[in-house]
């Protein structure tokens, strides 16, 4: 699926102060606008990348674009976001794309896991967007501010971006809109009566709206008051006959198959555990109990990414992954690169960032008589 990119850069941001718009202000050294274009641009399933600019601001952005790693297509935005959206999407129809994804210029802390999960979830909704559950009590009140009533805030979520939708039918529902400006794309779905998927979001991709969100911004950056931490993670399942089974996200037909309670994915579980062992949030078992009937026969990538965002909700940001598989069979060499390019993909991680490895235990021990497949998992983490 070819998926475009359009990232909403014209607005003024003035609640943000510092004189300038807040896209184009720097945190950590570098503008907002370039952080958040790199996500895209160093991202595999995104591509080509639109930004939509204020004509005013058209400067700041060929000054900005020198920064950038890769190649941007930039157009002027309209008096609203819905102008400036159509605007993106009416550039990116020449490049004819199956999807795209509507990003906030000022949302700098999007992860390539969470891009690498609404692609996924394209494969199975027409529009999917990130949303953020409420951890508070909700109310509602009226203009004096006085509290009317109590509402039930399962009902309730904070949408985030990038926001991702099927080409046409996103187009056409622009198209039918007029001149009507709505707050958000998934408001426009549906206007034009498409079902739209929700995926869980990420604290850390909070929109710079505010002075405080700034400050908060440059902490995140601030490498001085950073830790980096490990977590290391184990698993052994039973091998038996049959026609496949699942290694580090990958289907490998070998005559053997793993025993156990989801996929038996050998190499994520220990992901898994690695990971929440950077997280200090237990075990597997703990989030996802062998005596729970959700997860007789479940695919595993599920774990390693509930595994990922527990360790976001926590603070952290994964910067490596090291997995060792244990046994006599399957070989792993042919299989090697394709396993790390998936792990790498749910890990949001660089492929260079993601090794994988294989040994024997000389003949000995369970693994050694084919008995079993062992793995373990080592990941770094930086902690603010």
């Amino acid at each position: 699926m070819k998926i475009g990119a359009i990232i909403v850069a014209a607005g003024r941001g003035t609640r943000a102060g510092g004189g300038i718009p807040k896209q184009y202000r720097e945190i950590g050294g570098r503008p907002v606008l370039a952080r958040t274009l790199d996500a895209f641009l160093s991202h595999a399933v995104t591509g080509p990348v639109i930004v939509v600019i204020g004509e005013a601001d058209r400067e700041r952005f060929e000054d900005l674009a020198l920064l950038l790693p890769g190649a941007v297509e930039a157009v002027t935005g309209g008096k609203t976001r819905t102008a400036s959206v159509r605007a993106g999407l009416q550039a990116l129809e020449t490049h004819a794309p199956d999807a795209v994804m509507i990003h906030d210029a000022a949302r700098p802390f999007v992860s390539a896991g969470l891009i690498s999960r609404i692609a996924e979830a394209l494969a199975a909704h027409g529009a999917v967007i990130p949303v953020i559950a409420s951890i508070d009590a909700m109310i509602e009140r009226d203009g004096d501010g006085r509290m009317t009533a109590a509402v039930d805030r399962n009902q309730y979520a904070g949408a985030q971006t990038p926001q991702a939708f099927h080409y046409r039918p996103l187009m056409n529902a622009y198209r039918a809109l007029g001149e009507t400006a709505l707050p958000d794309d998934a408001t426009v779905a549906l206007s034009a009566g498409l079902p739209v998927q929700t995926i869980a979001g990420e604290t850390g991709n909070f929109k710079l709206t505010t002075p405080e969100d700034f400050a908060r911004a440059e902490a995140m950056l601030n490498t001085n008051t950073a830790i980096t931490v490990t977590g290391q993670g184990f698993d052994v399942h039973r091998l038996e006959a049959a026609n496949s089974l699942m290694l580090c996200g990958i289907e490998i037909r070998d005559g053997l198959g793993l025993v156990g309670h989801s996929d038996s994915d050998v190499g994520l579980h220990a992901l898994t555990d690695a990971i929440l062992g950077a997280a200090c949030e237990g075990d597997i078992g703990q989030h996802f109990s062998p005596n729970d009937a959700r997860w007789k026969g479940a695919a595993s990538h599920q774990f390693v990414t509930h595994a990922v965002e527990l360790l976001r909700r926590a603070g952290g940001t994964l910067l490596h992954a090291d997995i060792t598989l244990i046994g006599e069979r399957p070989k792993i060499g042919p299989h090697r690169d394709a396993m790390r390019q998936r792990v790498a993909q749910l890990l949001g991680l660089d492929l260079k960032r993601v090794n994988i490895k294989a040994t024997t235990t000389e003949r000995l021990g369970f693994t050694g008589r084919g008995e079993g497949l062992a793995a373990q998992a080592v990941v770094t983490a930086r902690m603010i």
